[in-house]
């Protein structure tokens, strides 16, 4: 999915010419405390219901404030993940799409990009869920994905975060379309990979040993 079809058609973009009164209304009718704001079909920031009320002049024009977020857009062909990843950099409930030609075309809010993630088949379809730790340079997708196509199973999604405590560490994040993952954890541990976490129902055979296997872990023995 591209940011063109998120485009929330509801939320209206200020001029620069609009009173700050104005902005103030259609943020309450929208439920929003932040707008965008365009000059000659171009995209200039956005503005929060904190900016307005901050100076306490709500006939001051809004090319008079100070805006936020200008470099808050993608393109309209850019994918969604683009969209999530510009919302978190800008810290922003909203995100401008732009053609190439740099002229405004609307905003999508974060809950419209959500909602889209949340359709896709990386989340709503059936499996389990594993998440490795490993170090970057040791990262290979095509090799964890021929481990786990050889259980006769699929990755369905893959996303990557870097390791809060090691910049060199990396947390790969496999959506994998079957319930019961423990051949998949196993055939994946015999070949040293790391499994941080898992989400998925395994039987009540495996989830006792499991639990042995934890208690003799933290024993030591």
């Amino acid at each position: 999915m591209i940011a063109e079809e998120l485009i929330n058609q509801m939320i209206p973009a200020l001029k620069y010419t609009d009173a700050a009164e104005k902005a103030i209304i259609w943020m309450e009718e929208l439920k929003t405390n932040q707008l965008p704001v365009i000059d000659k079909k171009a995209f200039k920031g956005l503005v929060t219901e904190d900016i307005i009320l901050d100076g306490n002049n709500l006939d001051r024009k809004i090319g008079d404030l100070k805006l936020i977020a200008e470099q808050c857009y993608v393109n309209e062909d850019q994918h969604l993940l683009d969209l999530i990843r510009v919302a978190k950099e800008c810290d922003s409930e909203l995100v401008a799409i732009v053609n190439h030609d740099g002229e405004y075309l609307g905003v999508s809010r974060n809950e419209d990009t959500l909602k889209a993630f949340a359709s896709t088949l990386a989340v709503q379809g059936q499996g389990g869920i594993l998440v490795l730790e490993m170090r970057y340079m040791d990262y290979s997708m095509s090799e964890i994905s021929r481990l786990i196509e050889s259980d006769d199973a699929k990755i369905l999604g893959a996303f990557l975060s870097q390791s809060p405590g090691d910049p060199n560490f990396i947390y790969l994040t496999l959506k994998i379309n079957k319930e019961d993952l423990t051949t998949v954890v196993a055939t994946l541990e015999r070949f040293n990979y790391k499994i941080a976490a898992k989400f998925h129902e395994s039987s009540t055979k495996e989830t006792e040993r499991e639990r042995l296997d934890n208690l003799l872990n933290f024993l030591d023995i």
